[in-house]
């Protein structure tokens, strides 16, 4: 009683086209699961931050902490 030879012959073509369907699959689902799950959030968090962001403020704020060098607070 002998052992059959194992098929390797066509075993890469063979076993590439059972897996890269399913790799492409779930390449396509982590996609968008990043998508939806990092990017859209960010991309609202940063539209609310910039929906309220008074730039003239957050200097004046700088300016009196005394972060500039070049700019004196106004008490000064």
């Amino acid at each position: 009683m002998s052992l059959a030879k194992p098929a390797m012959r066509g075993l890469l073509a063979k076993r590439l086209r059972f897996h890269l369907p399913i790799a492409f699959g779930l390449s396509l689902v982590a996609a968008a699961a990043f998508k939806f799950a990092v990017t859209e959030p960010r991309k609202q968090a940063y539209a609310d931050f910039y929906k309220h962001y008074d730039s003239t403020k957050e200097f004046n704020a700088m300016r009196e902490a005394g972060v500039f060098e070049s700019v004196r607070p106004t008490g000064k």
